[in-house]
């Protein structure tokens, strides 16, 4: 049976959960913005908008790392400006980390709430709009409400997958204990160690708890607001 966590658990398990909790917050915002632009807009070069955001879901994520270490390093294109302007440095650090996952993630955020906004009934917007709404009324009253579901699911299902970010962290952020040794990295580290195969063991379990965990809720989220706004079966 599992004892307590032991300090190497306690600490990657609290590291990945500021890592994810980040991530959710940059993703958000933008993955919104996103969703909307490619579920109620028209425009030339929207499929490469659309490519570009679902690059992460297939490219190798060794490869997104290094394109974020080139672009966000100490010297990369952004980060060198980003160093010598505020001093800011991501690359190695679990903000770095953050961004990381938050690229990883990003797909799934977008998905969520494309999806929601494209099967919504867009003729209580219209009405809305009949009676003197204007669009930002409409959003916030009316769109927003309704794709709560959407943005509820993406948010946990890019939670759950920034918890297990690895290929995009290492390369980017490196494993380095106490700052960027997240619970992949933690597991990838002691698995590295011949010997006693517990540590790995426990390390997995604890992994696909928190992600399991993190789809249930999800899941039971989804269907308390689908019910509460009269769109669930």
């Amino acid at each position: 049976m599992m004892q307590g966590l032991t300090p190497l658990e306690t600490e990657a398990l609290a590291l990945s959960a500021r890592v994810a909790g980040w991530s959710v917050l940059i993703c958000l915002p933008a993955g919104i913005a996103v969703a909307w632009v490619l579920a109620r807009r028209r425009f030339p070069g929207m499929w490469l908008l659309d490519g570009i955001v679902h690059l992460p879901l297939v490219l190798p994520p060794v490869v997104v790392g290094y394109v974020l270490l080139v672009l966000l390093g100490r010297s990369g294109l952004i980060g060198g400006w980003l160093y010598a302007t505020f001093g800011v440095t991501l690359a190695f650090s679990w903000q770095g980390a953050a961004v990381a996952a938050a690229v990883m993630a990003f797909p799934l955020m977008v998905r969520a709430v494309r999806l929601s906004l494209e099967t919504m009934d867009r003729g209580l917007e219209d009405a809305a709009r009949t009676l003197g709404a204007g669009e930002l009324r409409v959003w916030m009253t009316v769109t927003l409400p309704l794709c709560l579901p959407g943005i509820l699911t993406g948010t946990i299902l890019t939670f759950a997958r920034s918890l297990g970010e690895f290929g995009a962290t290492i390369t980017f952020v490196s494993n380095i204990p106490g700052e960027t040794r997240t619970l992949p990295l933690a597991l990838y580290s002691v698995t590295q160690v011949p010997g006693d195969p517990v540590p790995a063991i426990r390390l997995a379990l604890i992994s696909v708890a928190v992600a399991l965990l993190a789809l249930v809720v999800s899941e039971l989220m989804a269907r308390r607001m689908s019910a509460r706004l009269g769109t669930g079966p």
